[in-house]
């Protein structure tokens, strides 16, 4: 009877939440173990760690490897830990005041710097969106020969798969991503093996170096973490860490919320910073003194084939394998992706539509630039993956004007209550936005001057 209860009571709190549709939808088991209870809340973290290993991270890894071996490791690594603790700050914002991060700056914040908050997270939305469809196209046209123009459109038909999962419920999306994750893992594991990278090359590499700061050095330094740290993936996780079904006038389950919710989130991104660690190593062993031919993801899809390249291990295998791990990383940002676009349309300006509208709209609007340079330049080698280069860029601006708003808003006492952030992560999450603000004023920099040096 007292748990009819408490789910008509939190039913009746869920109109106008963030994802209303599967707000609160999955139950958590009560009294229960701790494997049993951290399972119940297992499956967000695989949708966030989604965006750290998308197809715009493969790019800057593995030509990462490929042109200094294994000096930008610990980039990587410093990127994870970073991504563990906006990501906690950004569920424990949705788990405690019940609202998304886009919910939480419409409602405390004044109307101009609400309207700039908005138009940035669209663009980089629309910039995250063209970098899913990009990986989905490519990837189309090394399996099977499609015409990139025909691949574009086809990523449409994307959307309309994730709205049959939503109404299978959102268990089935988290259990087809994790599924999706698992399986560009062991892709990339494969691969590594049969590398047979330095080991005592990747310890070094844990290691930060003076070099980095190198002009040339800092540049890919930078893009690997402009292309990691994404802006979409904190209103994500705001809004997907409510869809657990707990009591929100019981001080108890709300820490346990937070607590097998940061489980969760740091366990998926560990296994995400893995993989982007696996991008990198497999650039190294494989394709160290290449790095200037590998610009492209055509050029590493037939360098897999090539022993001249490859070091004695490449074959028609070895390529197809990279490619469906494409393919597999693409569809996963998808769902994601287009989960975000509805979070920031109904956060920020409470627009309603219908649900397969909301998402028809988010793709289409990435589509249009990707069918533009698609028809362009679609004969021209690597063009659509520069411009998957051009939108990791701009994520790297709009990424402070997620953070810094996230990181008020935990901060205070006033919306967090006992919540709010401790001393040391608020110290370490403000040097790091302001790091990583630094960091990417800097690879813009950098990127403008080359396009002027063009000229």
């Amino acid at each position: 009877m007292a748990e009819e209860v408490k789910k008509q009571h939190n039913r009746a709190n869920i109109e106008g939440a963030s994802l209303e549709e599967v707000n609160g939808t999955v139950e958590v088991p009560q009294n229960a173990g701790f494997w049993r209870t951290l399972w119940a809340f297992s499956g967000p973290g695989a949708l966030v760690a989604v965006g750290y290993m998308d197809p715009g991270n493969w790019i800057t890894s593995i030509v990462g490897g490929a042109q200094y071996r294994y000096l930008l490791l610990s980039v990587v690594v410093i990127s994870g830990i970073i991504a563990m603790i906006m990501q906690y700050m950004a569920a424990k914002l949705g788990i405690v005041t019940r609202m998304d991060l886009a919910q939480a700056i419409r409602d405390h914040t004044n109307k101009p710097i609400g309207f700039v908050l908005w138009i940035m997270t669209e663009l980089a939305i629309m910039a995250t969106d063209i970098a899913e469809v990009i990986g989905g196209a490519i990837a189309l046209q090394l399996l099977f020969g499609i015409p990139l123009t025909v691949g574009v459109m086809l990523t449409i038909l994307d959307v309309f798969l994730l709205l049959l999962l939503t109404k299978l419920g959102f268990r089935k999306i988290e259990a087809i991503v994790i599924t999706l994750i698992l399986s560009i893992l062991g892709i990339f594991m494969y691969l590594v093996i049969l590398s047979k990278p330095s080991f005592s090359g990747i310890v070094s590499g844990l290691v930060p170096h003076a070099s980095i700061l190198k002009h040339d050095q800092l540049t890919l330094a930078l893009g690997i973490i402009g292309a990691t740290v994404m802006p979409h993936n904190l209103y994500l996780h705001s809004s997907i860490s409510q869809t657990r079904d707990i009591n929100h006038d019981d001080p108890v389950e709300i820490k346990n919320a937070l607590k097998f919710t940061t489980w969760d989130s740091n366990i998926q991104l560990i296994g995400a910073t893995f993989i982007n660690a696996l991008l990198l190593i497999l650039g190294a062993a494989l394709f160290f003194g290449y790095g200037d031919q590998l610009q492209a993801f055509g050029d590493l899809y037939r360098a897999l084939s090539d022993n001249n390249i490859a070091k004695g291990i490449a074959s028609p295998v070895l390529s197809t394998l990279f490619a469906v791990a494409l393919l597999a990383s693409g569809q996963n940002s998808t769902i994601t992706g287009t989960l975000t676009g509805q979070i920031i349309m109904e956060g920020f300006i409470h627009l309603k539509i219908p649900m397969w509208a909301r998402r028809l709209i988010t793709r289409l609007i990435a589509v249009v630039p990707v069918m533009i340079a698609a028809l362009v330049w679609g004969s021209t080698e690597g063009a659509l993956d520069q411009l998957l280069v051009y939108s990791q860029v701009f994520l790297s601006i709009a990424l402070p004007f997620t953070m810094i708003p996230l990181i008020w808003f935990t901060d205070s006492e006033k919306l967090m209550g006992e919540h709010k952030n401790p001393k040391w992560i608020s110290i370490i999450a403000w040097l790091s936005a302001i790091f990583l603000t630094v960091l990417n004023v800097q690879l813009v920099v950098n990127i403008v001057k080359q396009f002027i040096a063009l000229f």
